[in-house]
């Protein structure tokens, strides 16, 4: 005898969607937002994890490096083209995929949910923190391209909040996890690594990638408050 089946039963959805053509202009869209993720965010992610990693040399090779990022040819042009608006528009749209996307945790809780639930939550802090960061270390205070060498102990002045530091611990964490995880969603969706097998290796590849720029992160970060980054911060004003 043939049962009914109950209209209450959920349906079983993926909690992150390939790609597919045929999708119209949000198909456009999402492919930009894969691709801004990883080219160029993720190259200036790396680059400015790189960058701040020269804090754990002293505050005058942090100074040094500050310098030399600002004084590159035409790089207010390149930091809106490649940075800022891309940023934006990755930042903005991720918020819409989420708002527009469900996971189903609650009824299917399932590892692909669960990653793209944190995938979502680690966007928004990653946003918040990225805010916050351009506005304190760029707009306001001391003008860092034209004092470099204050970077440093604008900083570290930052970071002696312990509420900063640990909200700075926590995005970078984040940042990392969302890159790491990003990187393995562009490869899936646009057909790099096919099969299971494949992603499950990859995934690995990007789990220990995301783990070394936490690291490096987490490094500068306590560079900046070390037991000697008072008194060089005071020198390296005056280099």
């Amino acid at each position: 005898m043939a049962t009914a089946q109950h209209t209450s039963t959920p349906a079983v959805r993926q909690g992150v969607q390939p790609l597919r053509a045929g999708q119209g202009s949000s198909f456009i869209w999402r492919k930009l937002h894969s691709l801004l993720g990883v080219i160029p965010i993720g190259a200036f992610l790396i680059e400015h994890l790189v960058s701040n990693f020269e804090a754990t040399k002293g505050a005058v090779a942090y100074g040094d490096q500050v310098k030399f990022l600002n004084s590159l040819p035409l790089v207010r042009v390149l930091e809106w083209t490649f940075i800022f608006l891309p940023l934006l528009y990755h930042g903005l749209y991720g918020v819409y995929i989420w708002i527009r996307g469900k996971s189903n945790i609650v009824y299917y809780p399932w590892a692909g949910n669960w990653m793209y639930l944190a995938q979502r939550y680690t966007g928004v802090i990653a946003l918040v923190y990225i805010g916050y960061h351009v506005a304190t270390q760029r707009f306001m205070g001391v003008s860092l391209p034209e004092n470099p060498y204050y970077a440093f102990a604008k900083v570290h002045n930052e970071l002696t909040n312990p509420l900063i530091l640990a909200f700075y611990i926590v995005a970078m964490i984040a940042i990392c996890w969302h890159f790491a995880y990003g990187i393995w969603l562009f490869a899936a969706k646009w057909g790099l690594t096919p099969g299971e097998v494949s992603r499950k290796r990859f995934g690995h590849v990007c789990l220990a990638f995301g783990v070394l720029l936490a690291g490096i992160g987490i490094a500068s970060i306590f560079a900046f408050i070390g037991p000697q980054a008072a008194a060089q911060a005071a020198a390296a004003q005056l280099h």
